[in-house]
């Protein structure tokens, strides 16, 4: 029955016995769906619930109208109850299947959808209702599409229907047709029409067909097309369902049949070495070796590749057309090694792929330290963004001569994790310290020396606390004055300890403090550390260098995530023969959100200005009251993220990407490993691809980095050069990336890490350093220059503290580079703000721009790890040297380092992504109110672009206005009338 067709007193007649209906057959609706509760009257539920089940109604805004006229007292709630009962069906009937198409009536914008050579936009109509706009199409082609790919299965038959429409200049009707667009591995692109239909202006009609696939291609994209070039083609849903024999719903990627399959063909050579090759290298199998002493572990044989002359030698199988993009798989082997009297070594399962233009990559899946004894697992999990014309996945590694033996080898889909729980901390005790004694009132008890060295206590030590933990304890009580003297030290890790097991909490953030000083007879400048051996692991709770007898602050953190069974903590580090003395050495609990209220004064301090609109073009009449909408559309301040030439492939990940950030910066293409990695055989192509697809977008970009300082970051042919050709290949690198890019980068890392490096130093002198800012900035004036350098804000490493970092930069200036900013990379654990903001206030005084340039933060627990990243974001934010932060990626199995991402590798935003987008979203400002009698409109707000509607009883009006930095209000002047 079509309900359209029915009149009024028809559908009263049928909602009398719906009713009835309803109540025979028990109200399943109104139990598991109380949330209708909010938006109807309960008497008149029945009569809701019955227009949905008599309707087959395929004309959504009718219904809502229905909805509006029957049930609801307004038409924004109609559509809300409409909304909510599509889900409720859709829940309810397993047999109709799940809708595939992500955003299927773009009540999300244009997210998952995109446009085909054309331009796309979403209109919001009266009825509530969103649908999209496709315009600018100069070919029939041209239309909207989303890509299937990994919510289709081969055999399957799939339902499509699209309500659609046409707009333009248009007689008569227009075909609008749902193809499939299949991108295959060796062979052209096919395409598959599903249906047409022919459309009129202002009518909305449906393309229905269905379709099947007897495999599944590397990409499945559908999409809409048809009208002539010049019309717009209009979308309001798409639906593609999949019901089963049995009625249940086929879901997104659980109808993928590899979920439940390994992708590797012969994994426990069963049959043989069918399917498998050796890479370089011979391949045989084995029942056995060694006299019986190595037998499989899973079957009946094992391979071994045999006659390996290079580290990259080892065992393969070809998987092409066996993985699907955009989902993340799991490959668990198992390995061991023989010969060549290498006892253990490491051993690594790699993905390689070529894409149709033979452009290749290298994808890092699990790295093991094997052994000869005995069979060891790895595991790892992978991610391919791309369509890729052939895939091989190999097992090598050890060095040349040894045998690597392969018992199995499985790759499947990879089984989503179950997100963590927070962390339950009951009475945390914050700022209590620890540790027992710390004052020294009883002498050393509770302290033991580690080693045969002596503990004293004496007198003369400072009486108030160390800065960071100043700011971590307010109020606090003064220092004692006494500190402990360690004498007869003969190793450099005799100190006083503690063993503080039964005093630690998991997830939990301890800051470190104490005052340090060393004896007499040291021999330049020495390193001092906290350290903690836990269960026979040292872990880091901060460093600090010590050049002179005078007392030095030393701090950091650390975190216990994992329940130990014995913790000891010692201070350690002067040579043997150097008393040590220690004062305040306090540990405690920090409550790193009890610096958040101040943090966020600072804020609105800082980045924020008080605004004043005065509207003129009107009479005051017509004015006064007038309605005022402001509404953010960009921020001013640098929110940035690295991004790969292989990421573009994802658009799930591109998606991302432009939404929540407005920099970037490459993660590899412009490092001169990548650009050239044999003398003379360069590479821009990658880097020129991704600058056009960020200035395409209108993204800003830093340039990382003209070169890199440490010695195994140098490609080999550079550091096998003498040195007058290293000198050569040193300014030819400048003259052909800085004149290929000028203007193009707004930064550049001019020579990544020097803290931590000397190549270029130690073979081209000391005056190196400087030459190269000065090159570069004769070459490309308008960049601002960069040091860039890690562990320089958390106190881990007196290599690169913050006073090194500033020696550093004033020796470059003084020899006259152009320094123009500081890099700081951000690869931290457990931060504390007032560590942070201490590096901060002490890299401030030279007055350059200070940008955190690849920050990102590691824990397993995401909601520990979203605390980190809050902790460094509103520290960053809240200073006032710092002017840009970029992230080092998002995207699980993408990043650099394990546990800090924000978006899981299938796309799901976990707790840490949604910190982050809360975060964006509270430093983001909007405001609405009414023009008061002075014609004036005030508000508040973050530094960046505005759209201002101004709504009047005769019309509507918006302007974009800029909100920059100022102590002052700004006052913008925006004139009414129409003649503009």
């Amino acid at each position: 029955m079509n309900f359209l067709c029915l009149d009024e007193a028809q559908i009263r007649e049928r909602v009398y016995l719906g009713s009835c209906l309803l109540v025979f057959f028990g109200f399943r609706l109104w139990d598991s769906k109380k949330e209708i509760c909010r938006l109807v009257d309960p008497a008149l539920f029945l009569r809701f619930a019955l227009i949905i089940l008599l309707q087959s109604l395929q004309n959504e805004k009718r219904l809502s109208l229905l909805l509006h006229k029957f049930v609801f007292q307004s038409p924004s709630q109609a559509h809300r109850g409409h909304q909510y009962l599509n889900q409720v069906m859709a829940d309810s009937s397993g047999s109709q299947g799940t809708n595939i198409i992500q955003n299927h009536n773009f009540s999300g914008g244009m997210h998952s959808w995109h446009p085909i050579c054309c331009e796309s936009w979403v209109v919001s109509a009266e009825s509530g209702d969103c649908y999209a706009v496709v315009t600018n199409r100069k070919e029939c082609w041209q239309g909207l599409g989303q890509d299937i790919t990994s919510r289709v299965s081969p055999g399957s038959t799939y339902s499509v229907s699209a309500c659609v429409g046409v707009s333009g200049s248009i007689q008569g009707s227009a075909d609008v047709l749902a193809t499939l667009r299949l991108e295959h591995q060796d062979c052209a692109t096919t395409y598959k029409r599903i249906g047409i239909t022919s459309v009129s202006k202002e009518r909305w009609g449906k393309v229905e067909g269905s379709f099947s696939l007897s495999s599944v291609p590397n990409r499945v994209v559908f999409y809409l097309e048809g009208p002539s070039p010049g019309i717009d083609l209009l979308i309001k849903s798409v639906v593609i369902t999949c019901p089963s024999a049995n009625g249940k719903e086929r879901v997104d990627r659980g109808c993928i049949a590899a979920n439940d399959e390994n992708i590797i063909l012969n994994p426990v050579f069963d049959d043989g070495l069918n399917n498998w090759a050796g890479r370089g290298c011979k391949i045989v199998l084995h029942d056995s070796m060694a006299d019986g002493k190595i037998v499989p572990q899973s079957g009946k044989y094992f391979a071994s590749a045999k006659e390996r002359t290079q580290t990259w030698n080892g065992i393969q199988q070809e998987v092409t057309g066996r993985l699907r993009r955009k989902l993340a798989y799991e490959a668990t082997a198992l390995v061991r090694i023989f010969g060549n009297n290498v006892s253990s070594t490491d051993v690594q399962i790699t993905l390689w792929t070529q894409m149709p233009d033979l452009r290749e990559q290298y994808i890092g899946i699990a790295k093991v330290q094997a052994t000869d004894k005995d069979w060891t697992q790895m595991q790892g999990k992978f991610l391919l963004n791309s369509s890729p014309s052939k895939v091989i996945i190999s097992i090598a590694g050890p060095p040349a001569g040894t045998d690597i033996l392969v018992d199995n080898l499985t790759v499947k889909h990879a089984a989503k994790a179950a997100p963590s729980p927070p962390p339950i901390i009951e009475n945390p005790a914050f700022g209590v310290n620890i540790l027992e004694n710390s004052d020294l009132y009883n002498g050393t008890n509770g302290w033991f020396p580690l080693g045969n060295c002596t503990l004293s206590v004496q007198t003369g030590s400072p009486h108030f606390l160390p800065p960071s933990a100043r700011e971590s304890l307010e109020p606090h009580e003064p220092l004692s004055g006494r500190y402990i003297v360690v004498t007869n030290r003969t190793q450099t890790w005799m100190g006083p300890a503690q063993m503080i097991t039964n005093k630690l909490r998991l997830f939990l953030t301890y800051q470190v403090s104490a005052w340090v000083r060393i004896g007499s007879g040291a021999s330049g400048p020495q390193n001092i550390s906290v350290t903690l051996n836990v269960d026979d692991e040292w872990v880091n709770g901060g460093k600090v260098k010590v050049n002179d007898d005078g007392w030095h602050e030393l701090s950091g953190s650390f975190r216990i995530e994992k329940q130990p069974s014995k913790v000891k903590v010692y201070i350690q580090g002067p040579a043997s023969g150097v008393d040590l003395m220690v004062a305040g050495f306090q540990i405690f609990p920090v409550d790193r959100h009890a610096r958040f209220k101040h943090l966020k004064e600072q804020t609105d301090k800082l980045r924020k200005r008080d605004v004043i609109l005065k509207f003129s073009g009107v009479d005051s009449s017509s004015l006064l009251g007038a309605t005022v909408i402001v509404k953010q559309t960009q921020s001013s301040f640098p929110f940035g993220s690295c991004i790969s030439r292989t990421n573009i492939y994802n658009e799930d990940i591109v998606d991302f990407f432009l939404k929540n950030f407005n920099w970037a910066v490459f993660e590899n293409e412009l490092k001169w490993n990548c650009t050239e990695p044999q003398q003379g055989n360069f590479n821009y192509r990658d880097a020129d691809e991704l600058l056009d697809f960020c200035k395409s977008r209108g993204f800003e970009t830093r340039g990382h980095c003209i070169f890199w300082e440490v010695e195994s970051a140098v490609q080999s042919w550079v550091r096998s050069l003498n040195n007058n050709d290293l000198m050569s290949a040193v300014q030819n690198r400048l003259n052909g990336l800085l004149s290929r890019y000028k203007g193009k980068f707004n930064h550049y890392d001019v020579n990544n890490e020097m803290l931590h490096g000397s190549f270029f130093q130690g073979r081209l002198g000391n005056d190196i350093r400087a030459n190269m800012f000065k090159t570069a900035h004769r070459l490309d004036p308008s960049a601002t220059l960069f040091v860039n350098d890690y562990q320089v804000e958390d106190g881990s490493d007196p290599k690169s503290s913050p006073e090194s970092y500033i020696e550093q930069i004033l020796d470059l200036q003084e020899q006259g580079a152009p320094v123009g900013g500081i890099g700081i990379q951000g690869h931290i654990d457990r931060p504390v703000g007032p560590i942070v903001s201490s590096a901060l206030d002490k890299l401030g005084i030279l007055g350059l721009p200070i940008w955190f340039t690849e920050l990102d933060v590691s824990s397993v627990n995401e909601y520990v790890r979203a605390d980190d990243l809050e902790v460094m974001l509103r520290e960053a934010f809240a200073h006032p040297a710092v002017d840009g932060i970029v992230l080092w990626g998002f995207w699980e199995l993408l990043m650099f380092r394990d546990n800090a991402h924000l978006v899981n590798a299938e796309g799901d935003v976990n707790e840490a992504g949604k910190r982050y987008l809360a975060l964006r979203k509270e430093w983001s400002s909007h405001a609405h109110g009414h023009v008061d009698e002075r014609g004036e409109f005030k508000f508040r707000g973050f530094h960046g672009i505005y759209d201002v509607e101004i709504i009047t009883a005769s019309k509507r009006t918006t302007k974009s206005i800029v909100v920059d930095k100022g102590e002052s209000p700004l006052v913008v002047s925006i004139s009414l009338s129409s003649r503009m």
